[in-house]
């Protein structure tokens, strides 16, 4: 699954407890099945604790959590662990996988959320920074993937 096909994305939006404006904090937790191919994209004020609290997923570690930053100027900071905790696989074959797939998380992230990117146009020439988690040095390091108008999805 490398290209993104929007009818195999779910989203489902987290409102604040009072109901209250959801802008800031806004983070996403990204999920999926290897069997169906489907994606699940949890937006909010907190990362989806219930999505990753499961056994499945603390072995995989497959998740990719994203979450806005402004100080100044805004950019968004994206999660994935290719190694460290219960991960299943070794680091250098997980940070390949992760690397192959970011393109398509990008696009789904910006899709998923295509609404609050619209409404926020000042947002989409906000920079991606990819952080890639591992107990090795060489694999532990943060990219920047370009600005979110790259991944968003064509009108």
């Amino acid at each position: 699954m490398n290209e993104f096909d929007p009818k195999k994305l779910h989203v489902r939006l987290h409102r604040r407890d009072n109901g209250g404006d959801l802008t800031f904090p806004r983070k996403y937790t990204l999920t999926h099945s290897d069997v169906t191919g489907e994606l699940f994209l949890s937006i909010g004020p907190d990362y989806d604790y219930k999505k990753l609290s499961g056994m499945y997923s603390r072995l995989l570690r497959d998740e990719v959590l994203g979450e806005w930053q402004n100080k100044k100027q805004a950019w968004l900071d994206i999660h994935c662990h290719t190694s460290g905790g219960l991960v299943l696989g070794p680091a250098r074959w997980r940070d390949s996988i992760f690397r192959h797939h970011m393109p398509m998380v990008l696009k789904a992230l910006c899709y998923g959320d295509r609404s609050f990117l619209i409404q926020n146009p000042g947002l989409q020439q906000s920079p991606i920074h990819v952080h890639f988690h591992a107990r090795q040095k060489t694999l532990d390091r943060t990219e920047k993937w370009g600005i979110i108008l790259d991944h968003m999805p064509e009108p």
